[in-house]
């Protein structure tokens, strides 16, 4: 899988654990399968961004937020491809 999808797992993987929650717990809270989100923090399938926005709303707080951790990454630096 992609650098920018297994990223994305380890990150999630980090703020649920930082609350001390299980991945059931998460999969509880964002509306998702545990399965689901496992697979996520795994790296092996691509989180949709209405996925991504469940995911942010179920550990209270916004999207860029969640994405702000892979920020510095080359594929996500500020403005880099998307000529804004």
């Amino acid at each position: 899988m992609n650098a920018i999808v297994q990223d994305f797992g380890v990150a999630v993987r980090r703020l649920r654990e930082s609350r001390a929650w299980s991945q059931e717990r998460l999969a509880e809270h964002a509306g998702l399968n545990r399965t689901y989100v496992g697979e996520i923090e795994r790296g092996t399938v691509i989180a949709s961004i209405v996925t991504v926005e469940k995911i942010a709303l179920a550990l209270d707080m916004s999207v860029a937020d969640l994405l702000g951790a892979l920020v510095g990454s080359a594929y996500l630096s500020p403005r880099s491809s998307l000529n804004l």
